[in-house]
Formats: C-alpha cells, structure tokens, sequence
C-alpha cells in the first residue's frame, strides 16, 4: 500500500477528493456519494485515468465505494486524512516552536542560535511541512461557498 503522503501529493487524485468533498457538503442527501462518470464529467479527465486513482484512493483508505450493477459510487472517508491531520498538528501549531525548544532544553521563547547549514536545513522543512499543511487542509477543509 502506499503512504497516505504520497497518494495525496498526486494533483489528480487530490482534484477527485476535493470534487467528493464538495458533493459530500453540497448535496447531504446524496450521503456523498457520486459516481465515475459524475466525477470524469466534473474534472474533464478520461474514464481510465479517474478509475486508477481511484483504486489508488481506495487502497489508501480514503475512499468508500458501493456497486449497484454496473456502476460505482464513491464517498470520502475521513478516516485516514484525521490520522495525517493528527501527525501533522504539532508541526503547524503555533506552539510548534516553543514546544521545540523545550524539548531541546531551551526555555521556550529563548533563542536559540542555527549556523548556516542548520538554518537552511530548519528552512526546508518547514517549507515542507507548510506545503504539505496546505495541500491537507485544501482536501479536508470545507471549500468556502461564493
């Protein structure tokens, strides 16, 4: 199975979760549910390309699926994008830092100085880790109605 990080830093299937977030909060009487040919429709992919990411989803624990006949439903599952967001909250809260610095034995607020290679080091993980919050956040956050 592939980590969760690497199926949900693919574009494509971080569009096919956003598109089931939205039928998930704009249609609630749908129980989220839409199926393959709703989904290809909405992002104008072909039929293939939106199968193998769902499997892709699906193996990953993201997504539900029910069969009636021929066709496919497919709902989102919160489930393993809780557990991400989980791991990822000590990493992006605003205490991040001073929690940090307690565990290294520095009083929290109290600066600590990084030489060049520590700091550019320091710099790239947190663009990561910003990046990967921001890609998070756009699956699991609610898009906001205009």
């Amino acid at each position: 199975m592939a980590d969760i990080f690497d199926v949900v830093a693919d574009t494509t299937r971080r569009d096919i979760l956003a598109v089931l977030l939205d039928r998930e909060t704009s249609s609630p009487d749908s129980k989220g549910e839409i199926s393959v040919s709703e989904i290809v429709a909405t992002l104008g992919l072909s039929q293939p390309t939106v199968s193998k990411h769902l499997k892709v989803l699906r193996e990953a624990g993201l997504v539900g699926v029910r069969e009636e006949g021929q066709h496919r439903y497919y709902r989102l599952d919160r489930g393993p994008l809780e557990v991400l967001e989980d791991w990822l909250i000590p990493f992006v809260s605003t205490d991040a830092a001073a929690d940090a610095a307690t565990l290294a034995g520095a009083e929290a607020g109290e600066s600590v100085p990084l030489n060049d290679d520590q700091r550019a080091f320091a710099s790239a993980i947190g663009k990561a880790f910003a990046a990967t919050a921001h890609q998070v956040t756009a699956v699991v956050a609610p898009k906001k109605r205009r």
